[in-house]
């Protein structure tokens, strides 16, 4: 009786291996679909719209953008992606300040439960609309230190790197202002033209246009060096305020993941599309136009680049006295 039930669970698996080898064959016999964590039009969303689009042309099948933000970190579009079948037919789309969710209390799981294919990346800027009173980053500086808690700011949710940098240019420069996240960079910047908040620290890819066109007056970027939109010579604030070298700059990572146990068969197939649609005019133009750097990562590359920055995060998070939970208690390492 054991022989013969032994050759039967041998049989079932055999036969289950078949299954998922005949299914990797055909991938994809169906539409896609890439839950992006984050709102529409932001940085995250916008970029997953055109790297799947370019994709699917590869792939000879469509891809469905849908959002899915809200939670702490993009937990809500992350536990979405997460939970739906590891078959290739769920693309999480996502940004480095996802690698935030477990300290700030969003989700239990580490970020190793995904493979990434990073697109692209932008400095963050410091940004006020047109009418505002500040027209250079030390007039605002000076401002928030004699004014503590007035000056309101808006960015991404708890956690992101919007949100980060906005913990380490206070701690910086030494001064208490109103942090309000919001679900996605859109919002954010939307805010900040209606007059809801006074300052927004979003990406100048998010905010190439608004920037071109003078509704937003950028300040400073959070880069070692100034950076140059259009004919606009946007200020290192590191270089002004060389206390905030403590903890940036940090870079984004902005791209898709697929769950660790698809078949590799399939994550193959999708990283030969991926690969092809990095080289495509479609994606070189939009990165060239709003100032994005293309990075085309995936494979080992790109999961250890998002280890790194889940590490960074979520210590400096924790050092910032901003994380919910020790990044000791969930095993990620302190950064190198």
């Amino acid at each position: 009786m054991k022989r013969i039930t032994l050759l039967a669970g041998a049989a079932l698996a055999a036969a289950l291996l078949s299954n998922v080898a005949v299914a990797s064959e055909r991938y994809p016999s169906r539409n896609i679909t890439d839950v992006v964590t984050w709102s529409a039009g932001g940085g995250t969303d916008v970029i997953n719209r055109v790297t799947t689009a370019s994709m699917a042309k590869y792939l000879g099948t469509n891809i469905n953008v849908i959002n899915k933000p809200g939670g702490v970190s993009g937990s809500v579009g992350l536990l979405e992606g997460y939970g739906a079948k590891a078959d290739g037919y769920t693309f999480v789309g996502l940004s480095e300040s996802n690698v935030a969710a477990a300290v700030m209390g969003g989700w239990d799981n580490r970020m190793d439960v995904f493979d990434y294919f990073i697109v692209a990346s932008s400095p963050d800027v410091i940004s006020v609309s047109r009418k505002s009173q500040f027209n250079t980053i030390e007039e605002l500086v000076e401002y928030a230190k004699k004014n503590p808690n007035k000056l309101r700011v808006g960015a991404g949710s708890a956690g992101s790197l919007h949100h980060i940098n906005y913990l380490a240019f206070a701690k910086g420069i030494d001064a208490e202002m109103n942090f309000i996240p919001y679900p996605g960079s859109s919002n954010s910047q939307n805010a900040t033209l209606s007059g809801e908040v006074d300052v927004v620290i979003t990406s100048v890819a998010e905010q190439n246009q608004l920037i071109q066109s003078g509704d937003f007056k950028a300040l400073a970027t959070l880069t070692e060096e100034p950076f140059t939109v259009g004919d606009i010579t946007i200020p290192s604030g590191l270089e002004t305020y060389p206390a905030l070298t403590q903890h940036l700059p940090i870079s984004q990572a902005i791209g898709f993941a697929m769950k660790k146990e698809t078949p590799k068969e399939i994550k193959m197939k999708v990283a030969k599309a991926f690969a092809s649609a990095m080289q495509s005019d479609e994606i070189k133009n939009y990165a060239n136009e709003n100032h994005y750097q293309i990075l085309g990562e995936f494979g080992k590359t790109a999961n250890a680049r998002m280890a790194r920055l889940e590490s960074l995060f979520s210590w400096t998070l924790w050092e910032l006295e901003a994380a919910k939970v020790n990044p000791e208690s969930l095993g990620i390492p302190r950064p190198e």
